[in-house]
């Protein structure tokens, strides 16, 4: 009599049919790639809880170069919490539309939000000029555009449907 051979983390019960989500011979897949860990829930709570953190740390920089070494005041509070509560705001909006749109505009749009957040900070240092800022968010928003649209050109097809 022929039986299944055993597979890593999972005992071997006689009676039972091999799981559908595990490959019955070596080479052939019978389900996906990698399992997935977390639940619905948890992955909905991330894409919420991570931009938050994200924005109070881009806020809590944004104040810090504000200040520039000199005391903490009310003003500088706020100018950390707003910046915080705007990176928030457009990070959500972004993980939001984004996914929706074909890979072109899917990469554009990731790179117009790093560049800007990025050249939103190079510009609170007090020695660069706003045109260096520029240069410098524009080149780091080709740089994510490149990465992005590279990425989505090889998960994605042209309709934005991930391939697996």
């Amino acid at each position: 009599m022929a039986q299944a051979a055993p597979t890593p983390g999972r005992p071997v019960i006689p009676d039972r049919p091999s799981a559908p989500d595990r490959p019955s011979a070596p080479g052939r897949s019978a389900g996906p790639a990698t399992p997935d860990v977390f639940s619905a829930r948890t992955h909905v709570l991330a894409n919420r809880i991570v931009p938050v953190v994200l924005g109070l740390v881009y806020g809590y920089w944004a104040a810090a170069m504000d200040r520039d070494a000199g005391p903490i005041t009310g003003w500088n509070l706020l100018f950390g919490f707003v910046t915080a509560f705007v990176f928030a705001a457009l990070h959500i909006a972004v993980l939001t539309v984004a996914p929706r749109l074909r890979r072109e505009a899917h990469a554009l749009l990731w790179a117009a939000f790093a560049g800007c957040a990025f050249g939103f900070l190079y510009s609170q240092a007090s020695q660069h000029s706003v045109l260096r800022s520029t240069v410098m968010s524009l080149a780091i928003a080709a740089a994510v555009f490149a990465v992005n649209f590279y990425r989505y050109y090889t998960h994605e097809d042209a309709t934005g449907h991930r391939q697996r």
